[in-house]
């Protein structure tokens, strides 16, 4: 998500505590929500797909093969 579509949230947010926002505004912000916590998720299922566990017996056990349903090549 970019850097506009951020301050966008931060414009209707702070327009909605000051004046409240039109039918087509509340839409827009709530559009613009649900992709910036789709786009979040995305990123932590990313990063916790990339971590990989040493045990104890040296093997090696990647938890985005594990559980994330990567499935290995």
């Amino acid at each position: 998500m970019d850097v506009s579509r951020i301050d966008r949230i931060n414009e209707l947010y702070h327009k909605s505590q000051s004046v409240g926002l039109s039918q087509e505004e509340k839409e827009e912000q709530a559009r613009l929500r649900r992709e910036y916590i789709a786009a979040i998720r995305g990123n932590l299922r990313a990063n916790l797909n990339n971590i990989s566990i040493r045990e104890e017996d040296g093997t090696v056990t990647d938890l985005g093969k594990k559980f994330g349903g990567i499935k290995e090549v």
